[in-house]
């Protein structure tokens, strides 16, 4: 399993310190360095089973700066809201966990990382 971190954000370390816990064998990307591809965003997406907009932090500065709170969420703007995600990678949601069996999570709570670590 991989985990999208960023190692300053306390939900992530707290996924981290569980996944040590439990002594899951994972690798780590921190993705504001290792920034996704588009490419790489739609795979998690299709493994998250979500949209670009649903992993996307809008109370980040660099969203209220490109106003996406006013950008349609529908098929037609999805590409444009993936470019954003590789392009300014702070705005997406963390951490997020791809699990060995192909799906992923967003895995914010104790919960989520329990989940992951079950598939």
């Amino acid at each position: 399993m991989e985990i999208w971190i960023n190692p300053a954000c306390s939900k992530c370390r707290s996924a981290l310190t569980l996944l040590d816990a439990e002594g899951a064998d994972y690798t780590v990307r921190r993705y504001l360095e290792e920034v996704p591809s588009t490419d790489e965003i739609r795979a998690v997406l299709d493994r998250l089973g979500l949209e670009p907009w649903d992993i996307t932090r809008t109370g980040e500065a660099i969203a209220k700066e490109l106003d996406l709170k006013s950008w349609p969420r529908d098929e037609e703007s999805r590409d444009r809201w993936i470019a954003a995600l590789s392009e300014h990678p702070k705005l997406i949601q963390r951490p997020i966990i791809t699990a060995d069996d192909g799906t992923a999570v967003v895995a914010r709570t104790e919960e989520a990382v329990r989940d992951a670590l079950s598939r």
